[in-house]
């Protein structure tokens, strides 16, 4: 498993993390969201997800990665 942290900004409540979490489960990844740091810490399985998909499911309920 590879691990990676992205700062993530729009991030500002509960339904920010359950969004950002359950958009990474969703494909295959394992997200833990930081509200004060604005940022998502990403655990994947670089064999079978990129990292350019794991920023389009984040950037696709609406929060940009910088």
């Amino acid at each position: 498993m590879t691990n990676i942290v992205l700062k993530v900004e729009g991030m500002s409540c509960g339904h920010c993390v359950n969004s950002i979490e359950g958009a990474l489960k969703e494909i295959g990844a394992q997200g833990k969201v930081d509200l004060a740091a604005k940022s998502v810490s990403v655990q994947y399985n670089e064999e079978s997800l990129s990292i350019e998909a794991i920023k389009e499911a984040i950037e696709d309920q609406g929060y940009d990665v910088v």
